[in-house]
């Protein structure tokens, strides 16, 4: 259970992240015939992300990889890549259940199996989580708690918008430090605008590739301008306009096929207008229980409520 929140107003470099799964696994198009495929299905994912990689290597960016645990099982060598050329690695879970259809003990057993599987991969902590489709809401603030447990240093799972598959309306958009009853995490939302009283979601994903860029840029330039830390997101099969296309929804198809051939400039575009890094380097507390967790328990991350209240 969420109780209280310290928000930080440190002007810092920017965020940017990656959620690291496969074209097939998006949450729009899941069914349980589909996940059985998995296994069969064309991999996509090690071309796509080292596309990203190339990018990022060509402007001197480093970045927070969410990586999704069933990916760092098959391509513990694409983990170890990201980890060598300096991103941060963090968990997307295991198996790309939205939070909301797990219970408790069933979140708790993919987190832990991502994180192992992670930390067994780089040789170093994992203290960063964000949920498939941004599924923590106001009914599975329980997952926070279950998170500090685990190990995990700060989520980045909080939309603060109104929308149909997920969302906390209302919620701090800021990172902010969150108590829980395990607690303290700091909580590092995607970056969203507001606009006439209504907070539109502007951090990337589906929103990068609908919205044109130069209205794009115009709202991210107003969130720096108030002093805040741009945290944006993308997926590696966003770089794959060539992927299979999968039966599914209208609205879920026009959502993840919409643009997918102007990812690719758009990003580079970014990389041009804003300084970006990885979530433990930008957010400078994150990085001070980072560096906490290397000097105490080597390459195992173990931290106490007692350490992340002394950052805090």
């Amino acid at each position: 259970m969420m109780r209280k929140e310290v928000t930080t107003r440190r002007k810092v470099e920017h965020c940017l992240s990656f959620d690291i799964e496969e074209h097939f696994q998006v949450a729009a198009f899941d069914s349980p015939a589909r996940r059985r495929q998995w296994n069969s299905l064309e991999s996509r994912v090690q071309r796509n992300t080292e596309k990203i990689l190339e990018h990022l290597d060509a402007h001197q960016v480093r970045a927070t990889m969410f990586v999704l645990g069933w990916v760092g099982e098959r391509y513990p060598s694409l983990v170890r890549q990201m980890a060598e050329a300096g991103h941060e690695i963090g968990s997307h879970g295991y198996s790309h259940e939205l939070v909301n259809v797990q219970t408790p003990e069933q979140f708790r057993e993919d987190v832990k199996r991502a994180k192992a599987i992670l930390e067994d991969a780089v040789g170093q902590p994992v203290i960063g989580y964000r949920a498939p489709t941004f599924s923590i809401t106001q009914e599975t603030t329980w997952a926070l708690s279950v998170l500090v447990e685990e190990g995990y240093a700060y989520d980045s799972s909080i939309f603060p918008v109104r929308h149909d598959q997920y969302g906390m309306p209302g919620a701090n958009p800021s990172p902010h430090l969150l108590s829980t009853d395990a607690g303290s995490l700091w909580e590092v939302p995607p970056s969203t605008c507001k606009i006439a009283g209504v907070r539109l979601p502007v951090a990337g994903g589906g929103y990068f590739r609908l919205f044109p860029y130069w209205l794009l840029i115009r709202l991210l330039r107003k969130i720096e301008s108030e002093g805040e830390t741009l945290v944006m997101y993308l997926h590696p099969w966003e770089f794959d306009y060539e992927q299979p296309r999968m039966a599914g929804p209208a609205l879920s198809r026009f959502r993840h096929y919409l643009n997918l051939q102007k990812t690719e400039g758009r990003f580079t575009r970014l990389l041009q207008d804003f300084r970006f890094g990885p979530i433990r380097e930008a957010i400078s507390a994150i990085g001070q229980l980072y560096q906490q967790g290397v000097s105490r328990q080597g390459a195992i991350f173990c931290t106490t409520s007692a350490s992340r209240e002394e950052v805090a």
